[in-house]
């Protein structure tokens, strides 16, 4: 199983019309489906409540790495902690990486999630596998949020 989960997307958008729909914590709610308490602040807790239909129940919270704008929103968290009657804290977190790069009058949007070996065997092969899918997905409705 490997260690990361990478995936882009071609956003036919500026840079800065990108960065607004990831570095403000509304509009980055809008298209993850997601209720963030908070602005992304480096070395500050992001928290909310998931908002993606069935999963209402499950808590948000990322201890914000980087905010770079325009070109990277890092933040560590515990993926696919989706249990509300499970105490992840004690777990190890993954790095999720969004980064954005210039490309003409377009915008390519690059997730990069790292650090799934050090997660408890039990666990790991299943929140591989649904943020991996997760990801794809949100790429799909970050590029809709943004040129919609």
């Amino acid at each position: 199983m490997p260690d990361t989960i990478a995936t882009e997307t071609l956003i036919d958008a500026p840079i800065e019309r990108v960065w607004d729909a990831v570095g403000d914590h509304r509009r980055f709610g809008s298209w993850f489906k997601v209720a963030l308490d908070q602005p992304f602040v480096a070395g500050q807790q992001s928290t909310g409540h998931i908002t993606h239909p069935g999963y209402e129940h499950v808590r948000w919270t990322a201890d914000v790495v980087a905010v770079e704008p325009p070109s990277r929103l890092a933040f560590r968290w515990h993926p696919y902690a989706i249990d509300s009657d499970r105490d992840y804290s004690s777990e190890p977190t993954t790095l999720v990486e969004i980064l954005l790069e210039r490309v003409g009058e377009a915008t390519r949007l690059r997730v990069v999630e790292s650090g799934f070996d050090a997660l408890p065997a039990a666990r790991r092969d299943e929140a591989f596998g649904m943020n991996s899918s997760g990801w794809d997905q949100q790429m799909e409705n970050v590029r809709a949020f943004v040129e919609g």
